[in-house]
């Protein structure tokens, strides 16, 4: 098929008339998209729950164990007798 047999094929289809819509369609499609906009929502809400509890669990952490500091040298001995 070359390309004048394609726009022909393709101004035919486009003059058609296009098939009927089913009645219950749109309902269908409202009910299905406010499920989708529910589970969306929920899923982001539950996501920002554990972005939270993940930043305060690594807030307690961070402030009990004081990982910056460095922990005290058990290589050398004290200096003892001056």
């Amino acid at each position: 098929m070359n390309r004048v047999e394609r726009e022909a094929a393709a101004r035919r289809l486009m003059e058609q008339t296009p098939p009927p819509v089913p009645p219950d369609l749109y309902g269908e499609v409202l009910r299905r998209g406010g499920r989708l906009l529910r589970r969306r929502r929920r899923a982001r809400r539950l996501l920002w729950l554990l972005l939270c509890a993940a930043a305060v669990a690594l807030t307690v952490w961070a402030a009990t164990v004081h990982p910056w500091a460095q922990p005290p040298s058990s290589t050398t001995p004290p200096v003892t007798g001056w």
